[in-house]
């Protein structure tokens, strides 16, 4: 038994040369997936006869539909306030996060403090979860869309921030340097030698922010923040499930819409 699983096996070629070929290590990889699935379950004290519920989770979703076609002149405006709560949001972030990348990225500004403290915040606004910011934004500034613009604003800004400090840390720095031997000032020569290998990386990481943005937007009405997460919530409240799939088709769609217009800028920009 040995031999056969730990044993290389020899094969003899059409040359007569006899070559030795390793035993596949698949049963072992297979032995550790299921080990690590087992002390999972003991972990989570996850019960296998919860699973029976999930009959009542495919009725809910076969009540959606048919969707309640009728119900969609109540789901275009908060629709629309989602996309432009989203987009707004996302383009303010963007923007906002240049200056803050530049400051966090240690081949520009050479100052270790400033570094540290500009990462220090992009860490904590990623540590906290957009609805958990929605919430705190609508205690602060009241329920509606702009609470909802604050939290996308402020993951947006977090996250583009730190993918594009990273980006900028790994370019070539040497038009940079001739640049500023030049006499060029620091942020001049890092918008005319740096920006333009960063850009492309830039706009998609920004595009794809947006994307997800506008499926974020869609919950955070649960908290009060606006959009289309409201009637979402009064109707799943209300077992309205018709129209939560109308609610749901018109999220999907949009979704679609954005994800396939990035893809064209996307490809543009590569």
């Amino acid at each position: 038994m040995y031999d056969k699983l730990f044993k290389p096996k020899k094969i003899t070629l059409k040359t007569g040369e006899v070559v030795e070929q390793k035993r596949s290590k698949t049963w072992f990889y297979w032995l550790v997936i299921l080990v690590i699935i087992y002390l999972s379950v003991l972990l989570t004290g996850f019960d296998f006869k919860s699973l029976a519920g999930i009959n009542l989770f495919f009725q809910k979703l076969a009540s959606m539909f048919p969707p309640n076609w009728s119900y969609f002149h109540s789901v275009l405006p908060p629709l629309l306030d989602t996309i432009k709560m989203s987009f707004f949001a996302s383009l303010i972030g963007a923007i906002i996060g240049v200056p803050f990348a530049i400051l966090a990225a240690n081949n520009i500004v050479k100052n270790k403090a400033i570094n540290a403290v500009v990462r220090f915040i992009f860490m904590i606004t990623r540590t906290l979860p957009t609805l958990v910011l929605a919430l705190i934004a609508t205690y602060i500034f009241g329920l509606g869309t702009f609470a909802g613009v604050i939290a996308i604003f402020i993951f947006t800004f977090s996250f583009i921030g730190k993918q594009l400090f990273e980006v900028i840390e790994t370019v070539d720095m040497g038009p940079f340097e001739a640049a500023e031997t030049l006499g060029v000032s620091p942020l001049k020569a890092f918008f005319v030698s740096v920006f333009p290998q960063v850009l492309p990386t830039y706009l998609s990481t920004a595009l794809y922010a947006f994307e997800g943005n506008v499926r974020y937007a869609a919950i955070l009405g649960y908290v009060g923040a606006g959009g289309i997460g409201n009637i979402l919530n009064d109707r799943v409240n209300f077992r309205d499930f018709s129209s939560v799939g109308m609610i749901l088709l018109s999220i999907l769609v949009t979704v679609m819409i954005i994800d396939f217009l990035s893809a064209l800028i996307r490809k543009k920009i590569a």
